[in-house]
């Protein structure tokens, strides 16, 4: 399985305390130590940092990120989640532009969605997003 693992649930198991034992958590964490292909995308690193203060923490994070396979979002996915943005609003749900972006990515190169934000949930209902959350 492929996943795209969303800001909700790296913050969870990124915490500088302790890192929750959530399911999710766990999942990722099989994930990254099994067969798993774990990816991020530019704007849940940037969400992540934007977070983190003290230069450590931004480094150890950067450091971590630097082994995961990156997806690049395209001219034509940015068309697409508008679409999705759009055809969410027909529904009824709100979109988010980033959640919007986030969905699209996993349609076009069929990823799994690991999350704690149960929004991806209602957006599978509209389109065929495959959404883990533990």
């Amino acid at each position: 399985m492929s996943l795209l693992v969303d800001t909700s649930v790296w913050s969870l198991a990124l915490r500088r305390d302790r890192p929750a034992e959530s399911p999710v958590v766990v999942l990722l964490r099989r994930a990254l130590e099994g067969d798993s292909v774990v990816l991020t995308t530019g704007i849940v690193l940037q969400e992540l940092l934007q977070g983190v203060r003290g230069p450590k923490g931004r480094e150890a994070i950067i450091g971590r990120f630097a082994a995961l396979p990156f997806v690049v979002p395209d001219r034509q996915d940015h068309i697409e989640a508008a679409l999705l943005h759009t055809a969410c609003r027909g529904k009824g749900l709100q979109l988010g532009t980033i959640d919007a972006l986030l969905a699209q990515l996993c349609l076009r190169h069929d990823l799994t969605l690991l999350t704690t934000d149960r929004d991806f949930s209602r957006i599978a209902g509209v389109v065929p997003l495959r959404v883990q959350m533990g």
